[in-house]
Parts: structure tokens; sequence; C-alpha cells
């Protein structure tokens, strides 16, 4: 495929997954949220730190288990810092950590919503005639591919799929139906535009 459009996607999930918990003030399970606030436990040179959750409906707490009886000299320095400062790129990172969560927990409500940053990669030739997607994430999203493509390139789910079809678009790496499946780090998405009408209209709304 010739005179491609490069543009890297830079994908941050928005929401964070919720914890289904069985509340013990409203006596049903309750979605939980993360506060953003870590709990520190120090008992000598043990620690214990647990990320703080909310009932979305009582506020009551759920204490989310990110170390126990931890020896003080095998935290770094900055991390327990960060801990004690409840610094929000950590809790977010931890929010976000929907494996861990499930292991507590095991019921979790994800959400698919993101945030997309569209980097154009080099110059993009007014006779482009095709795309290619570098995706970047922050972190693991339950977005399916076609949702994330129809979104943002305003494409039909059945036309991507057609085209997937006929070859004219492709994902790289390739794997059994690619496109119904979460957006993953490091994915490529090379797609021939030569003979479609709205070209130029797909390519910019790319970010090219």
């Amino acid at each position: 495929m010739s005179g491609l459009s490069r543009i890297r996607w830079a994908i941050a999930p928005k929401t964070a997954p919720r914890p289904l918990i069985n509340c013990n003030r409203c006596g049903t399970v309750k979605a939980y949220c993360c506060s953003g606030k870590f709990r520190v436990n120090a008992n000598g040179k043990r620690i214990d730190v647990w990320l703080i959750y909310r009932c979305i409906d009582c506020d009551n707490s759920w204490n989310f288990g990110i170390l126990e009886r931890c020896n003080r000299l095998d935290i770094e320095p900055a991390r327990l810092a960060a801990l004690e400062s409840n610094d929000p790129a950590l809790a977010r990172r931890h929010a976000f950590d929907v494996v861990a969560l499930r292991s507590r927990v095991g019921r979790v409500e994800e959400f698919p919503d993101v945030a997309v940053h569209k980097q154009r990669l080099g110059d993009t030739r007014e006779s482009a005639t095709g795309l290619e997607l570098q995706l970047r994430l922050e972190m693991l999203t339950s977005l399916r591919l076609d949702r994330l493509l129809a979104g943002e390139l305003g494409i039909s789910r059945s036309r991507l799929q057609a085209m997937e079809e006929r070859r004219l678009l492709v994902v790289d790496p390739e794997g059994t139906k690619a496109l119904r499946k979460p957006a993953r780090e490091g994915t490529t998405i090379r797609i021939d535009l030569i003979n479609e009408l709205d070209r130029q209209a797909i390519i910019s709304a790319a970010g090219g």
C-alpha cells in the first residue's frame, strides 16, 4: 500500500473499573468507586497499604490491599513517599489494575470509554491513499478494536468488517476476529482507502 498516512494513537481509559461488593450497609451488592486515597499503616518496620474504595450509594469503605506486612526497607523511598502523599498517578495505576481487582473480589464492572491523543508521524501527503494506525495504550481497556475504530474514524463496524474480509484492513499482529477483541498495546492497523470516496474525511478523522 503506497501513500500511507502514519498516525500514533495514545489511548487512555477514562473510567476506572469498579469492584462489585456486598455492601453491609446497603444490604446488597453495590459498585465501589476508587477514592484516590491510600491508607498506610505502619507497625514497627512492617507496613500495610490499601487503596480506599467507597460504595457509590452509602459511602461505605472497602480497602483494596496493595502491600501486606511489607518491610519498610524493601519499599523504594520514592514509592513509599508516593503512597503516603496519595500520588494521583500511582493511585490511578492501581485503580486500573483490573486483574488484581478480580483476584480480590471476582466481579468487576468495566467501562470502555477512552481518550485518544492522535499524533501524526512525519508529513502527511495530500495524495495519501491509506492509513497506518499505531496503538499505544496507557493501560488495558475493555474497548473492542472495531468500536474504537468506528468511533474515531466515523466508519460503521459492518463496513470495517467488510474491509477486513477484503483484506483492505489488516491488523498486525493478526488473530482470529481481531476487530472484535479489545484494543491492545503495540497493535498496528493498516487500511487501504484508495477506492473509498470519503478517503480524505477518514484520514482527517484519524488525525492525518
